[in-house]
């Protein structure tokens, strides 16, 4: 994946099965003491401004239950500014009925959405650091109707597919699987979609990788119509300003869609030096962005989210572990140059 491309998506789902949640795994169900777990003390954030869950147990909150087990109080109020924000559930290959089910049923038990992150389509991200995904267009069908299942009435806010339409825009996925990846993303909305409180935002990009016009086209083909968005710098680093520019070029091709954006890491956006072709992958000097909330103050706008988890490795590059696993050391640098 190329840095001026989809650059970035480095895939949280890569350890999701060792962060199984199930069922009533989670306590409270408000803003107040009954959302402390032992350890960490993690609770939700207004629900007014930012209705989105909190994963208590998740690496974040581990992490800062670790450093103050250790006594080490600084690093853990470092670590505490990604702890408590939400963040993306990307949604495993084994269990994706179980999994979805149990991040649904815990953000309803702390009346908040859980936000879903589905990154399974077949021939993922060219083989790269992230590479996989579903056996075949069959097996991907299953997947999401397991999703879907383990989702049911809850709300939950979905981000489908991070560089899927891009990757066949930017010629990256071979040629002879471009019509069944907009089969498959078509139904994938198709059956998201008429969940009773699921929205879906398919993914679209970003503001470095080339112009809004070719890739309009493509996000129809793929069934953005029947979405109620899409959504822009998954895992990336461009500006909100820029992704903000970007979105609304793309809207205004695509019949005036909403957007959300990925602020996780967008604080001093992106990286300029080292390799070209790897600018993408743990870049140095990067730090947090603005935290989630749906009062963006743009009417196109729907939320800025955390989709990628600050903190979690883009690849085995820089010295990061593999994409997807925690890695404290830039969880800490992130933070740290949000000061």
């Amino acid at each position: 994946m190329y840095a001026s491309r989809g650059a970035g998506v480095r895939a949280s789902v890569a350890v999701a099965g060792a962060t199984l949640l199930l069922a009533g795994c989670f306590g409270g169900d408000g803003e107040g003491e009954d959302d402390k777990t032992t350890g960490s003390r993690i609770t939700q954030q207004p629900s007014g401004t930012d209705p989105f869950w909190v994963n208590p147990d998740g690496n974040a909150a581990a992490q800062v239950a670790a450093y103050e087990k250790a006594g080490k109080d600084k690093k853990a109020e470092l670590i505490r500014r990604i702890a408590e924000q939400p963040t993306g559930e990307w949604i495993g290959p084994e269990n994706p009925e179980r999994e979805a089910k149990g991040f649904t049923e815990a953000a309803k038990k702390a009346e908040r959405d859980a936000l879903l992150v589905l990154y399974n389509i077949p021939h993922r991200d060219c083989g790269q650091y992230s590479g996989g995904g579903a056996a075949d267009g069959d097996a991907y069908r299953a997947w999401i109707d397991g999703v879907a299942r383990g989702i049911g009435d809850r709300p939950a806010t979905v981000v489908l597919e991070p560089d899927a339409v891009l990757h066949v825009v930017d010629g990256c996925t071979p040629g002879e699987f471009h019509g069944e990846r907009y089969d498959l993303l078509k139904g994938a909305i198709e059956r998201l979609g008429a969940l009773k409180n699921t929205k879906v935002y398919l993914d679209a990009g970003n503001a470095g990788w080339s112009e809004a016009d070719k890739i309009a086209e493509p996000l129809k083909w793929a069934g953005v119509d029947k979405a109620d968005g899409f959504a822009v710098n998954v895992s990336n680093f461009y500006t909100t300003e820029d992704s903000v520019r970007y979105g609304k070029q793309l809207s205004a091709k695509v019949g005036g869609k909403p957007f959300v954006i990925d602020t996780s890491r967008n604080g001093n956006g992106p990286y300029t030096g080292g390799d070209k072709d790897e600018q993408w992958c743990n870049p140095p000097g990067r730090a947090l962005g603005e935290t989630p909330t749906t009062k963006t103050g743009e009417p196109l706008v729907d939320a800025y989210l955390w989709v990628k988890r600050p903190g979690e490795s883009d690849g085995e590059c820089k010295g990061g572990p593999k994409a997807g696993e925690w890695w404290p050391e830039y969880a800490l640098a992130l933070a740290e140059a949000s000061d």
